[in-house]
């Protein structure tokens, strides 16, 4: 369950979804949802997953220098210990071969994936395909079995007021129903790049992540995904929802390709204030504001400059900078759009080809594995933790093919290096080439033995400048 901090102290709170059964726009309350309840059940899974943590027991609040004779008489208390954690969320079946959709955050990380149907049998399960960027994971169950499908309803036609309901798997309660309102549309909450959310007051708790939320006519028009809650308590009635119809899109994708195809534009945007909008002499603020533009990116080649306010794209209105990257993203890659932009207080339109945000630079960049932090070693000297250079960091920084060195990961407070920064890459010290960390650990011991005060580094920075630094020792 993640926390998200709002006004009046509420934490937004992902859940393990649980939303009952359809309900329509009927006007009246429902004698009782019990038909439409029993019908939906087996349909609606519960879901365990389970993950490997490691973590480092070293009792130790220190680390013993590399070649230390107490290195290896103590290496038995420093080996990593693991531990199995467990989730539990919902999902829903949508295709009888097995395939179920949840929230990529109910099965992020996990070793093995357990789905329960109808609140009985249990099945192994393997990813299809997930998307963090609008939280969202297609499962497999493994059988052969036929299972019993619902379907997705017109999430557009959904209106304020409408009555719904919701099945899932709260605080591991499987099978739970709870019934309510849609209390609003295109919620912005601030969780997703994409957010568009529907509110509703039907209960969500913990569990309840992935859960579908249904319509009176049994169709799924949501998925239930996160909770405002004062602090780190339960359900107060504000929940929300991926909108079915913007889901399904991706989860088509996920299906057919394993990943996910959105449209890419390539421009870092910013909201319109009313004082740019006054200075660009706009009527009111509206519009995305480009700051800058991706080299040989789409927008880029279509004459895209930073300082421009995007006001249409594809024919339809941008009011907002947050609907920017919703339009864009629902676009066919490779589609030709229009895009109307206000320049030097002049409607122009640029014609863009689209490209595929999964292929852009960016996203690589933002998509990269986790480092593993096992790698680091701590420079107490220099109150500074580093890592190896890779073939990977040389090919992606671009720097010469033979060059070797350390990574720096972490400054911390009080160190001497107030030159360099994170990612700058240390190559020498004392004019001695860095193979790998250790090797500079053990370069600084000898020249503080030797009474050195001053450290001679070589360093690339983050544009590949290359330069010599001065590190006076305390």
């Amino acid at each position: 369950m993640r926390f998200f901090k709002g006004i009046l102290n509420f934490s937004l709170i992902l859940i393990f979804l649980i939303f009952p059964s359809t309900l329509s726009n009927s006007k009246t309350t429902p004698n009782s949802f019990a038909d439409l309840a029993e019908k939906l059940m087996p349909s609606v899974v519960n879901i365990s997953s389970t993950q490997t943590i490691k973590s480092n027991a070293n009792p130790f609040p220190f680390q013993f220098p590399p070649g230390s004779p107490f290195e290896d008489m103590f290496k038995e208390f420093n080996k990593p210990a693991e531990r199995k954690a467990t989730a539990l969320g919902s999902g829903f079946i949508i295709d009888k071969k097995g395939i179920v959709v949840t929230n990529n955050h109910v099965i992020q990380g996990a070793d093995d994936i357990i789905v329960s149907v109808n609140g009985s049998k249990e099945y192994k399960a393997k990813v299809i395909g997930k998307d963090p960027y609008m939280d969202l994971a297609v499962l497999e169950i493994e059988s052969d079995e036929k299972f019993k499908p619902v379907t997705f309803g017109d999430s557009d036609k959904a209106r304020v007021g409408d009555w719904v309901i919701a099945i899932g798997n709260p605080f591991g309660f499987g099978g739970s129903v709870t019934s309510g309102i849609i209390s609003s549309r295109n919620r912005d909450i601030g969780l997703t790049r994409y957010d568009d959310f529907i509110q509703t007051d039907a209960s969500i708790n913990q569990g309840n992540s992935g859960g579908p939320l249904f319509d009176l006519n049994g169709k799924v028009i949501g998925i239930n995904t996160a909770i405002i809650a004062p602090g780190s308590s339960g359900s107060i009635g504000i929940g929300f929802a991926i909108p079915s119809n913007s889901a399904s899109r991706v989860i088509n994708q996920l299906i057919k390709y394993g990943e996910t195809k959105r449209g890419w534009l390539g421009v870092r945007i910013q909201e319109v204030t009313k004082e740019i909008a006054d200075l660009e002499k706009l009527k009111k603020p509206e519009g995305a504001l480009v700051a800058s533009v991706s080299p040989q990116s789409p927008a880029d080649k279509a004459g895209v400059k930073a300082g421009d306010i995007i006001l249409e794209f594809d024919g339809k209105r941008v009011d907002t900078m947050r609907k920017l990257p919703k339009l864009v993203a629902q676009t066919e890659v490779g589609k030709k759009v229009i895009l109307k932009i206000w320049r030097y207080q002049k409607l122009i339109e640029k014609k863009v080809l689209l490209g595929r945000l999964e292929s852009s630079k960016e996203f690589k960049a933002e998509n990269q594995p986790e480092e593993d932090k096992s790698k680091y070693v701590n420079i107490e000297k220099l109150k500074i933790s580093i890592r190896d250079l890779s073939m990977d960091d040389i090919k992606e920084r671009e720097l010469p093919n033979n060059t070797t060195g350390v990574i720096i990961t972490e400054i911390f407070e009080g160190s001497p290096l107030v030159f360099v920064s994170v990612g700058d890459v240390i190559v020498e010290l004392q004019k001695k080439k860095i193979i790998n960390s250790n090797q500079f650990l053990k370069l600084i011991e000898e020249t503080i033995k030797k009474g050195k005060k001053t450290l001679y580094l070589a360093i690339y920075n983050s544009e590949n400048q290359r330069s010599y630094i001065t590190v006076k020792l305390k």
